[in-house]
């Protein structure tokens, strides 16, 4: 799969790239129903070519999601579980820790066995 940064319109940069831990999303800007059809794709695309101990989103640049952003990422979580792939998000602060807590979406996150990690700084 092609790594490097995407611009998935609406503002949002998706990069990708490989690490230890597994495979990062780091994403940058909004996520909304008009940039979540290309992080769907990109994400359903590498889970189809290759299959990574983890995928690791790093929310820390992004401000705002909706729910077709939640969406995907739920999508991308079910495919990983049947997959056996560890699902995580990270970086998750301010408003998007509270929308996920509250909407109950961590929970589903820290019940696949992911809890959210501290952002962590990757060379």
């Amino acid at each position: 799969m092609k790594r490097g940064t995407l611009n998935a319109g609406d503002g949002l940069a998706i990069a990708v790239d490989d690490n230890a831990a597994g495979t990062v999303f780091r994403l940058r800007g909004r996520v909304t129903i008009d940039s979540s059809p290309a992080l769907r794709d990109r994400l359903l695309a590498m889970l189809r070519v290759q299959a990574p101990t983890a995928v690791i989103f790093d929310l820390t640049e992004v401000p705002y999601i909706d729910s077709s952003g939640i969406a995907t990422l739920i999508e991308g979580l079910k495919i990983a579980r049947n997959r056996q792939i560890a699902f995580c998000l990270q970086g998750l602060q301010g408003r998007l820790l509270h929308l996920f807590e509250v909407t109950g979406v961590l929970a589903l996150f820290k019940a696949r066995g992911c809890i959210v990690r501290p952002v962590e700084k990757v060379s």
